[in-house]
């Protein structure tokens, strides 16, 4: 694990015992309004169960933590490396993701011991942390979040399909978004430096920090609006193709889409489904749930463009800039490649990003489900450019 400073730069041993207490209990706080019925299902092959989450969250601290660090550690059932490894090769088969809904068995309680076990024993190594150690559980609490976010939209997705609407967390509001007008801001570009630098935790995939040229470009001060939105699809947008990149119009006809994936049409206007249950749609509300490919469109409907993750970044730091994280991923026009000079650490934590860059788009910012601390603006999000179910907005760019 000598390697791991690639995927971990660095964790505050100091901190570790209560961040690790602070993490692992928001996760069985998030789980707690839900039944066992409910966390079992899996609405789609893209989702998982919930039970699934904190199951494959307490393995990856089980599997490449204590299996290592603490002699003699009991595994509390053998099956669960199988039943709850999620894509590591290097840490053998696993069941096949899309069946993850059919593991009725273990039962969610047994999951709550699996985790309890795991913990207790977790507590003590934490207590007294080998520093090569430290690095390896930052990257399982930075994982857990990652995983806690992925519960939040999994479950919403699951929801969204219950006649019922309930809601995942019944007191959710609205997050509350910058007032006034859009404005674009103009921005001088030139040679930028972009990637994580300094010694504070960062993964593998925002390294090497590097310089980028920017031709003198302009964003927009906030992001697009569920009216703007309105707009679009009132305008004909998604019966357009020439607004349309060709695999987004195939993904349009084929999944009849006509508006954002939540939105519903009833009682003479539009709905959403959130984390709260159904609501009305509210126009001021950034625009979520949408593709790449509607992202992309609605762009060149709007006679601008996406930004560049390298120019996102660069102009992260901008006080006019406003809404950059806290209410959804903002798709970029950068496709999801390493950077120069990245190299995947060695061992199984190398197969963490390194083997996913390619055919996906990259997401940068922070979504009103991404635990707080969690972002930077080095972050990169990524996904395939079909993909609605995360809260995944808009932030159009213009060329000078």
């Amino acid at each position: 694990m000598d390697d791991l400073a690639g995927a971990a730069r660095a964790a505050d041993t100091a901190a570790l015992p209560r961040r690790y207490e602070a993490i692992r209990g928001w996760t069985e706080q998030l789980a707690a309004t839900l039944t066992d019925e409910d966390q079992c299902v899996q609405s789609m092959p893209d989702a998982s169960p919930a039970k699934w989450h904190r199951a494959h969250t307490t393995w990856f601290f089980e599997q490449f933590v204590l299996r290592t660090f603490v002699p003699g550690y009991r595994v509390f059932d053998d099956d669960f490396g199988y039943l709850f490894n999620s894509y590591y090769e290097a840490a053998g088969p696993r069941h096949p993701r899309p069946s993850r809904g059919l593991l009725t068995r273990p039962p969610a309680g047994r999951v709550g011991e699996f985790r309890r076990h795991v913990d207790a024993a977790m507590g003590q190594l934490v207590a007294h942390l080998p520093n090569e150690a430290a690095g390896l559980v930052e990257l399982g609490l930075q994982h857990e979040q990652q995983h806690q976010e992925l519960l939040l939209t999994d479950m919403l997705h699951a929801f969204a399909q219950n006649p019922l609407a309930p809601a995942m967390l019944p007191d959710w509001h609205e997050p509350v978004g910058a007032a006034g007008p859009t404005r674009f801001v103009n921005l001088a570009g030139g040679l930028v430096r972009i990637g994580h630098e300094g010694a504070e935790f960062c993964f593998d995939n925002e390294t090497p920090s590097h310089l980028a040229y920017l031709r003198p470009y302009s964003l927009a001060s906030r992001l697009v609006r569920n009216a703007d939105w309105a707009d679009f699809i009132a305008d004909g947008g998604y019966r357009t193709p020439t607004l349309w990149m060709s695999d987004g119009w195939a993904c349009v006809q084929a999944n009849d889409w006509g508006a954002p994936l939540y939105w519903r049409e009833r009682e003479g206007g539009w709905w959403q489904m959130g984390l709260g249950g159904l609501t009305v749609l509210d126009p001021e509300a950034p625009v979520r749930h949408v593709s790449w490919y509607e992202a992309d469109a609605f762009a060149r409907w709007s006679g601008a463009r996406l930004p560049t993750e390298a120019e996102w970044e660069a102009a992260a730091e901008h006080d006019e800039l406003e809404e950059l994280s806290s209410h959804v991923w903002q798709w970029t026009a950068s496709a999801y490649s390493p950077y120069p000079g990245f190299k995947p650490v060695a061992g199984a934590v190398g197969e963490y990003n390194g083997k996913f860059m390619v055919n996906q788009m990259v997401l940068r910012g922070g979504s009103l489900a991404t635990p707080s601390g969690h972002a930077r603006h080095s972050y990169r999000n990524f996904f395939h450019p079909d993909k609605r179910w995360q809260f995944s907005g808009v932030r159009l760019a213009r060329d000078i």
